[in-house]
């Protein structure tokens, strides 16, 4: 890659960066434009019949109308059973799913009279909601939701909902459509999860203005949600325009090190030794330049656009051992991404640059193998949405493979032969699928901070990043996703915690680093030695921890850091 199409490809990354950055300080989904206390003491299900709320109460089991303006209820009725849950409005009636007797009841609410009962067939209804055209039920212990006839309980379709998983029950009640998404609750995750309808993907979470988050209903134009412990209803923006927020910020300090022993009997001649340098990015933001010990000879950069820290150390002898260390001080961010499919770009979008330099074969990953190409294939079908695409790969790899860490870092196409592999090896299988499909992907390596803050990486991790017209890199992990509950794969699609220091970006091959990420070396010897190398990174906190300060109204999400010390 040619000096100039590498500063081509850095500035378009640049650009991007900037966008993202200027584009993260305004609204994201959760955002609290509204809320309002209610008098009753159990709230539970929550909809919208055009005009007014409805809202169902579990101790008085009752159901009331609720002006959207004022808070304030302006009748009641009667619930049809004694323990209302969720409630939806197909434009005609309320439909209240009673939590005790398992059955739906239409209810005029003109009349008040319940003029039909729907018996449904999960172990524990919980949730209802209407598509325009069928009734969606929540069943947090079995069924998951289910999408249902509402004339004699057909079903449609079912997929797990977002927290359930095998052995584990969600605690979902809220439930709610906007015409094309599905809305979950989850009290247990205090966090509210946007579903797609078709395939049951989680696209997005985030986290409930409450601690007890039960109804969901929209509005037209915004989500409310309500809360059984605050006894409060919360008018909240969905609006993605803002691509990612940063929450959770704290400072960490992270010493890099690379050590060598020579147990000889020969002498090394010449050891090579280079450290990624990091940069500041979405989940990560340098809070001085890095101090390296001692100082390196240089600094190269590869075909990727990394900066590495050079050393060289000249015959090491016998007995002996040099390092290489650098030091960082970073704030870290917890960072979700939100992309709506629909305005991501096509792939004639992409720019040339980044299609041509993110969409090569490379070594590990044998892009012309029938392995991959049939994968693909498989995966993708005539998918041609980059986001879609990201999605489908990424399932496909979690649904052939496995985790396991082993030794070495084989190729694409015989990790996912063999079915298991190291985040590297997971990494290298994505990448080598979105390459072949002509999505461009590259990936990120980074030191993580292991349980306490205080802690030592000697493992690392990395993962891949794709890049989506309209939003730019999109992170990946399809490793560390690798779960069947649906909110905690999601949490590794478009999210990163605050424990990563990513150093490394590139897609393989690199003149500094190979395939490793990090860092690496290479040494020459003159006779026999035996070479032992160690590399870790010892993370410390660093001072206080800063606090997510809200921006906007009480509630919101929007979080820049506070001042710490």
């Amino acid at each position: 890659m040619s000096g100039c199409r590498r500063a081509r490809a850095a500035w378009i990354a640049v650009l991007v960066f900037m966008t993202l950055a200027t584009a993260a300080a305004e609204k994201v989904p959760g955002t609290v434009v509204a809320e309002f206390s209610t008098d009753l003491k159990t709230p539970m299900g929550l909809t919208w019949d055009g005009d007014r709320l409805w809202l169902a109460d579990l101790e008085s089991a009752t159901l009331s109308a609720v002006n959207p303006s004022t808070g304030r209820i302006e009748r009641t009725l009667e619930a049809p059973g004694y323990q209302p849950m969720g409630l939806a409005w197909d434009g005609k009636v309320l439909w209240v799913v009673d939590g005790a007797e398992k059955t739906a009841y239409a209810v005029d609410p003109a009349s008040g009279l319940t003029v039909r009962s729907l018996p449904l067939d999960t172990d524990a209804p919980e949730g209802i909601g209407w598509d325009g055209a069928a009734l969606w039920t929540l069943d947090a212990r079995g069924s998951g939701l289910v999408r249902v006839d509402r004339n004699d309980g057909t079903t449609f379709r079912s997929f797990p909902c977002p927290t359930c998983g095998p052995g584990r029950r969600g605690q979902g009640i809220g439930l709610a459509f906007d015409g094309r998404c599905l809305f979950v609750s989850d009290r247990t995750t205090d966090a509210i999860y946007r579903v797609d309808p078709g395939t049951g993907a989680v696209l997005d979470q985030f986290p409930s203005p409450g601690p007890y988050p039960t109804g969901l209903a929209w509005d037209g134009a915004h989500l409310w949600c309500a809360d059984f412990e605050t006894r409060k209803l919360y008018r909240l923006s969905v609006d993605r325009r803002a691509p990612y927020v940063r929450r959770s910020p704290k400072k960490e300090s992270v010493v890099y090190r690379e050590a060598w022993r020579n147990f000889g009997p020969g002498t090394v001649k010449t050891l090579d030794v280079y450290i990624a340098v990091p940069q500041d990015l979405p989940n990560q933001t340098l809070l001085a330049p890095p101090r390296f010990t001692p100082e390196p000879h240089g600094f190269v950069t590869d075909r990727w656009g990394q900066r590495c820290a050079h050393w060289r150390f000249r015959d090491v002898g016998p007995g002996q051992e040099v390092r290489a260390s650098m030091e960082v001080l970073a704030e870290l961010y917890q960072v979700r991404w939100f992309v709506d499919p629909e305005r991501v770009g096509s792939l004639s979008e992409i720019p040339e640059e980044i299609r041509r330099t993110y969409t090569q074969n490379n070594s590990k990953l044998v892009l012309d193998d029938p392995v991959i190409r049939r994968a693909v294939e498989e995966a993708l079908g005539g998918e041609k949405n980059p986001f879609w695409m990201a999605w489908k790969i990424n399932r496909h790899i979690q649904e052939k493979m496995h985790y396991e860490l082993v030794g070495g870092w084989n190729v694409a196409p015989t990790v996912l032969s063999r079915g298991s592999g190291s985040c590297s090896e997971y990494t290298f299988v994505m990448l080598a699928m979105c390459h072949a499909a002509g999505l461009p992907a590259r990936y990120a390596g980074s030191v993580v901070i292991r349980g306490d803050d205080a802690s030592r990486d000697d493992v690392f991790h990395r993962w891949v990043e794709v890049y989506l017209p309209n939003y730019g890199w999109f992170p990946v992990d399809p490793s560390g996703g690798d779960s069947p509950v649906p909110a905690e794969s999601a949490a590794f699609f478009g999210g990163l915690d605050n424990r990563f220091l990513i150093t490394t970006l590139g897609a393989g091959d690199s003149e500094t680093l190979g395939w490793d990420y990090n860092s690496n070396a290479a040494w020459t010897a003159m006779g026999r030695v035996k070479v032992q190398q160690w590399k870790d990174g010892l993370w410390s906190p660093s001072g206080k921890k800063s606090e997510p300060r809200p921006v906007g109204t009480p509630g919101g999400l929007s979080c820049e850091p506070g001042t710490g010390d």
